[in-house]
């Protein structure tokens, strides 16, 4: 007879870790079992050269902040994205302090995050952005500047072979960090294993079954000799990235009906070359091209893994069936069920220019690419780049009362009623709020423990429940505190200062 476990995580990325690593905190004497298909953890969209690493904070990313038809903006999103990065800062802090994850900079780094535009419609959007955030706590310290000698001194790359006629201006908070999540996600699951998890790589969960008395069977088979078995779990987290849509629709509950998967693939430009790197330290972004998923914000990125600096840039987006980077041509048209397929016909119509964006990207030569890398890049030589590929993304799609169907960005988070499954769909900033995603998960699926859990949660997450940014004193301790923890103290730049002050804007 198969024992029952307490807790079966499916998919070995940063999604399974943060939940494994929580609950065995809150419940040292649960069984936890991970299934991931791949012969490692950490490989897919948590893998470092499958996404940018941009510990997502809305520091830079204008897709949280979009203009009104009039022109309005509010800065109410990039607030919350940054409230919900700063739980993962938290959380990540504890676990260094205890012990739990070892030398943080194996993981995280800190690395400036900037915004660069241009013309005069963009410079006014990225003055009145400032005007918004720059007296906020959570961002404070972000500098302003029009002044391209400024922009020089915070990253060299972006003038030389600038027209001088062309208005330009930029943002930058040093607050900003690049996080190679393949690394943190291989470290929680070290040492959960450690404390007796099991992991099970090469595995695919095939199936998902409720079984009468509530607990989960799910259906595996092994990768190597295709040998079938089975497990039963009395939660089960449905954390396998693009592959999780299909497992939610294979569980049966009523709440994954209605959504479907729209997938889109994912291209950067890399460079190693040294000379290149050094010039270059911070994540710049700009703004999106009409059309374009916010995902495919175009961003010029320094990252850092296994020690080593390269920089990325894209990223380039295009088209494919699959759900997963290593999935299948088929992946799509297994997920189209009679309850999603009007839902995405009618997202489908309502982002004819998205398909259009898409349709140009897939057929854009290399000589295009560098193009746009030259909007930030002015100098780039073709000869310092190669093309890599991203992880896949799959956004949502599903049911709205009035348009029939809407193309959703972000994070979806699918609960079933009695609380014994959860499952995660969508994509960026994902990776980065992974930890409110978990608690956002206990509070669904577990509200009986809650009760017992909090004061643990709060000794390791202790803005856990209130908001950061509405008591600046409690912003700033907590910002200076997790730096210190996480070694994100960057090293004094007077002399960047002193040019930021001289610039009068700045």
């Amino acid at each position: 007879m198969t024992k029952t476990i307490d807790v079966a995580l499916i998919g070995g990325g940063i999604m399974s870790a943060t939940l494994g690593a929580l609950l065995h905190r809150l419940e040292p004497s649960w069984t936890i079992r991970v299934f991931e298909r791949l012969p490692e953890v950490g490989q897919e969209s948590s893998g470092p050269w499958n996404n940018a690493g941009t510990g997502h904070a809305a520091l830079c990313e204008l897709n949280y902040m979009p203009e009104g038809p009039d022109g309005s903006m509010t800065a109410a999103k990039a607030i919350d994205i940054n409230e919900q990065f700063q739980l993962s800062r938290q959380l990540w802090a504890s676990f260094v302090e205890d012990g739990t994850l070892p030398d943080p900079s194996g993981f995280i780094s800190p690395t400036p995050h900037m915004t660069l535009v241009w013309g005069d419609d963009n410079v006014d959007y990225l003055r009145r952005r400032w005007e918004l955030l720059k007296d906020e706590p959570l961002f404070a310290g972000m500098e302003y500047t029009e002044d391209p000698e400024v922009i020089r001194a915070w990253t060299p790359t972006l003038i030389p072979g600038r027209k001088k006629s062309q208005r330009i201006a930029a943002t930058r908070s040093t607050d900003g960090t690049d996080v190679d999540f393949g690394a943190l996600t291989r470290m929680l699951f070290d040492r959960l294993q450690a404390d007796g998890a099991v992991v099970h790589t090469d595995t695919t969960v095939t199936g998902l079954k409720r079984l009468d008395d509530g607990t989960w069977r799910l259906k595996l088979r092994r990768e190597v000799g295709l040998s079938t078995n089975e497990a039963i779990a009395r939660f089960v987290f449905v954390g396998g990235g693009g592959g999780a849509l299909k497992l939610l629709q294979k569980s049966g509950i009523p709440e994954a009906k209605g959504f479907a998967g729209f997938p889109i693939t994912g291209a950067f430009l890399r460079t190693d070359n040294p000379e290149v790197v050094a010039r270059h330290n911070a994540k710049v972004y700009g703004k999106a091209s009409v059309g374009a998923p916010p995902m495919s914000v175009p961003h010029l990125d320094t990252r850092l893994v296994d020690g080593e600096a390269s920089l990325l840039f894209g990223p380039y987006a295009g088209f494919s069936p699959k759900y997963l980077k290593t999935g299948s041509y088929t992946d799509m048209f297994e997920t189209i069920k009679g309850h999603n397929l009007y839902p995405m016909i009618r997202a489908g119509l309502a982002n004819l220019d998205l398909v259009g964006y898409l349709f140009g990207e897939v057929f854009a030569s290399r000589a295009k690419r560098l193009e746009a890398l030259r909007e930030f890049m002015p100098n780039a030589r073709d000869e310092d780049w190669r093309l890599i590929t991203a992880g896949q993304r799959v956004q949502v799609m599903k049911r709205d009362p009035d348009k029939g169907g809407v193309l959703q960005f972000g994070t979806e988070v699918v609960t079933g009623a009695d609380g014994t499954i959860a499952g995660l769909l969508g994509a960026s900033p994902g990776a980065s709020t992974a930890v409110h995603i978990m608690l956002t998960i206990f509070e669904r699926c577990f509200p009986e423990r809650m009760p017992q859990w909090r004061e643990t949660i709060r000794e390791l997450i202790p803005s856990y429940g209130t908001r950061l940014n509405d008591d600046p004193v409690a912003a700033r301790e907590s910002l200076e505190r997790t730096a210190r923890v996480l070694r994100l103290v960057p090293e004094s730049a007077p002399e960047l200062q002193t040019a930021a002050a001289g610039s009068g804007t700045a």
